[in-house]
């Protein structure tokens, strides 16, 4: 008997199948045959009634030790990126492991719900207790039959500005922690940032790491380090294992620099990793009008064939008050804020929320299709475009063929004369290709 069949799915259109509804067996937790329609009984049986059948959502950059902490211990009250980091501050002396795995939990019960089962975490070192490396990594352990957590040796103050960092730093890897992280245009000086991502691209080399740097999250265009983290990328032989988070400052550089370092860090296969929700709430704070919205080059970037993946980076911290676990709120904002309205562009986000972070973390590819680990997400939408679109109700959350979430349809009960009785917000019309 099959583990689960869900009948009358349409697939995403990276999985080459085709837009017709199609039937998906699971045996095992995999995917045991993708087809029109499957014969056999089944211990659950779905009828998807059209709606996409979608990967699992998966987040690049996030910092779990700070989430769900808003007003802990005062509010963020300029809404600046300098001010947030300085009430982190703050708060750090305070965190317990405790707390810090309590609230790390709690946002991993929303992420489930919200078919988000792929998290990268930036954990701050700055704190010689390591208080926060210790409760992530037993919430990693926790969280393993579910969601996928990888966690980042993060110096929020700075490798070399924070006196113990590089220490703390080697510390936190030696307890496990999987990803060597910085933050170079947080050093003192231009020269100290550019010797922290050396310092770090080596350690991450020599250790067979991969390596994912808080890099130019700044509205200063002479802020180049991703130029540094993409030379020593190639010199340290770390192709495909190296991201820069943000990038920000490409945003103002001109034109002619970004033509010279788009290439660079193409050559480099270095992933670029924006965080939408963030860098346009965070950048261009200094600015009167018109005002910077702070996302980097993303179509650029799209263009030369580097992978772009959409970090959602906070939910309710010291830094972003907003945010709900909800990656197709990090697509639908790229749509906007880039902007992307083309329909090639729109399903693309989707794509990048579920596939192109993946790669970015060092995942593999998660496409629905036979012998793949049975991991999906059914939406109420019928493509793509659609789910981004509506921000779509997930309807149900499969993590190995076993069900671990699932919520009610939306419709919306009408009592007006010669209407609908109910409203389907999925229901449209499509456009027009174009």
């Amino acid at each position: 008997m099959l583990q689960l069949k869900i009948e009358n799915a349409r697939l995403p259109a990276a999985s080459g199948l085709g837009s017709a509804p199609l039937s998906v067996a699971v045996r095992n937790g995999r995917i045991a045959e993708i087809a029109p329609a499957i014969e056999g009984e089944a211990e659950r049986v779905i009828d998807a009634r059209g709606r996409l059948l979608s990967p699992p959502f998966c987040d690049p950059h996030f910092h779990m030790d700070a989430t769900l902490s808003l007003g802990l211990p005062r509010l963020n009250v300029s809404g600046t990126l300098l001010e947030g980091i300085a009430l982190w501050g703050e708060l750090k002396p305070l965190l317990t492991p405790e707390a810090v795995a309590e609230r790390a939990l709690r946002y991993c019960d929303l992420a489930v719900a919200q078919g988000l089962l792929a998290i990268r975490t930036h954990v701050d070192v700055c704190d010689d207790r390591l208080t926060a490396v210790e409760a992530l990594l037993e919430v990693r352990k926790q969280v393993a039959p579910y969601i996928d957590l990888q966690l980042v040796a993060f110096p929020q103050d700075g490798l070399y500005r924070d006196p113990t960092a590089r220490a703390n730093l080697l510390r936190a890897l030696d307890m496990g922690v999987d990803v060597v992280g910085g933050i170079p245009h947080f050093e003192r000086t231009m020269a100290d940032g550019a010797a922290s991502v050396r310092e770090l691209a080596e350690l991450a080399a020599n250790r067979g790491l991969m390596l994912d740097l808080h890099c130019d999250e700044s509205d200063d265009p002479m802020s180049r380090h991703v130029e540094t983290l993409a030379a020593e990328t190639l010199r340290c032989g770390l192709q495909g294992r190296a991201a820069g988070s943000h990038l920000s400052s490409m945003h103002s550089m001109d034109n002619y620099y970004a033509s010279k370092l788009i290439p660079l860090i193409a050559e480099a296969q270095l992933h670029a990793i924006p965080n939408p929700l963030i860098n346009i709430t965070l950048q261009g704070r200094s600015d009167t009008y018109p005002r910077r919205r702070g996302l980097t080059r993303i179509p650029e970037l799209r263009a030369a064939g580097v992978n772009v993946a959409l970090g959602q980076d906070c939910t309710m911290d010291p830094w972003y008050p907003l945010g709900s676990g909800d990656m197709l709120d990090v697509a639908h904002m790229a749509v906007h804020a880039v902007p992307m309205t083309s329909r090639e562009a729109m399903a693309w986000t989707h794509t990048a929320v579920t596939v192109n972070n993946r790669l970015a973390m060092g995942l593999p590819d998660p496409t629905l299709r036979k012998g793949a680990p049975a991991d999906m997400v059914l939406l109420q939408a019928r493509d793509e475009i659609e789910a981004v679109r509506l921000r779509a109700t997930r309807l149900a959350v499969v993590k190995a063929g076993r069900i671990v979430a699932q919520t009610p349809e939306r419709v919306a009960a009408l009592s007006l004369p010669g209407r609908a009785a109910q409203v389907d917000p999925a229901a449209y019309a499509p456009a027009a290709e174009g």
